[in-house]
């Protein structure tokens, strides 16, 4: 994915217009973000696709909620390919979430 999407006017919005209620839910996903990719990986390390698949929906759900497009894209990906029991497409994948996932971490 070459550029990074975040609607942060979106996320505002469904934070009320309110930056500080928006920041509580930006370090929220920033946590469970983390646990989601630990089971992810996890998942990896055991050969279970579809636990991969089911860690990357609940980032994805997360992500969108907050408008960040470019990690919902990934997450959703590998949600399909775990879901399909696909390990190398999901393994795959895991990098590149992982990076953006650190990549709006840095800029939050």
């Amino acid at each position: 994915m070459e550029d990074f999407l975040w609607d942060r006017a979106f996320a505002l919005e469904q934070a009320s217009d309110d930056e500080e209620l928006l920041q509580e839910l930006i370090l929220l996903f920033h946590d469970s973000s983390a646990g989601d990719l630990a089971r992810i990986k996890e998942g990896a390390a055991r050969g279970d696709a579809v636990a991969m698949g089911d860690a990357a929906h609940s980032i994805k759900g997360a992500a969108a909620s907050l408008g960040i497009e470019s990690i919902r894209a990934v997450a959703a990906e590998l949600e399909e390919a775990g879901r399909s029991g696909n390990l190398q497409a999901a393994t795959q994948l895991l990098p590149e979430l992982e990076s953006l996932l650190l990549k709006f971490k840095a800029s939050n």
